[in-house]
């Protein structure tokens, strides 16, 4: 006698409201918010309204997370390939495609009627133009067809720095051109230096990231020009803003360090040595902590030396 078929078991509550969460990408979100607020108080030159912060970031959470879950929809084919990005929620099937893109463009529209409600309409559209640049721009468009596809799909990651300080002032200005050209030129060598450590993954994928194609020793040529080009760009803060003595101190001393990191990464990719011994995550998680420290300098600034 055979024994009756057992219903495949339902993922818990728990587990779906975790992959929900998931599909926003949260590590990012915290870094996306990490370049909001601390140009908001620049642009008040002091403290801003508390509850001006709270619902441009609450606001800010929604659009990004909006256009990480469609991104997540139309990238599952990619994620199932890859060993970084298999256990997300789609490719273990604990969210539907359907629900994940219900579920990404509801936030969409949400994030944007909040941010033109409770803070502007000029901000609404700034993180409205993120969203569709991040999904249509770079997921669509560049990811899969070019090597520099984060080099101009990362663009989407710097409006934030535009979007905190229109959120005080109601305008564009200059300071936060600077801080959008900051993470603009920053996002190659962090992201280079991650695909790198990856790169038989985005290979396997047919994602022509910039280290799945080209050889170890160019993209740590790529990765060193580009650090250069970040700290200059990060100390033209100083005259554009009129910020005090702590924002340049703070540029120049975290700049140097990370110009250092990035050639150290750049000599050891013209060794024939595995991706392990270049140590790329070396420079991926300082890149984080220069950019995390860099914009804390940007909102400390006008509190001390004002």
């Amino acid at each position: 006698m055979s024994l009756p078929l057992q219903a495949p078991s339902r993922p818990r509550l728990r587990d779906v409201l975790s992959a929900y969460v998931g599909l926003t990408k949260p590590r990012i979100i915290e870094l996306l918010l990490l370049t909001t607020v601390p140009v908001m108080f620049l642009a008040e030159r002091g403290v801003p309204d508390v509850w001006l912060v709270v619902a441009t970031v609450v606001g800010g959470t929604f659009s990004a997370g909006s256009a990480n879950a469609l991104n997540c929809v139309y990238d599952r084919d990619i994620d199932e390939r890859m060993r970084r990005t298999r256990r997300r929620a789609l490719p273990r099937h604990v969210v539907t495609p359907r629900a994940a893109l219900v579920f990404g463009l509801a936030l969409g529209v949400v994030s944007t009627v909040m941010l033109g409600v409770w803070v502007n309409w000029l901000s609404a559209a700034l993180a409205l133009a993120a969203n569709v640049f991040y999904v249509v721009g770079y997921t669509i468009l560049l990811k899969r067809r070019t090597s520099q596809n984060i080099v101009w799909g990362g663009a989407a990651g710097c409006f934030p720095a535009l979007i905190g300080w229109t959120a005080v002032t109601g305008e564009l200005a200059w300071a936060p051109v600077v801080l959008f050209m900051v993470v603009f030129f920053w996002t190659p060598p962090h992201f280079w230096a991650l695909a790198l450590r990856y790169r038989d993954d985005y290979a396997a994928a047919d994602v022509p990231m910039l280290p799945s194609v080209a050889p170890a020793a160019t993209v740590g040529k790529q990765i060193a020009a580009y650090a250069w080009v970040t700290v200059a760009t990060s100390l033209l803060l100083w005259p554009v803003a009129g910020t005090g003595w702590l924002y340049p101190v703070a540029a120049a001393v975290l700049g140097a360090a990370f110009v250092v990191e990035a050639h150290l990464l750049h000599r050891r990719t013209k060794q024939p040595v595995a991706v392990a011994a270049m140590r790329p995550m070396r420079l991926f998680h300082w890149s984080n902590m220069y950019l995390s420290l860099l914009f804390l300098a940007v909102a400390l600034d006008p509190l001390l030396t004002r």
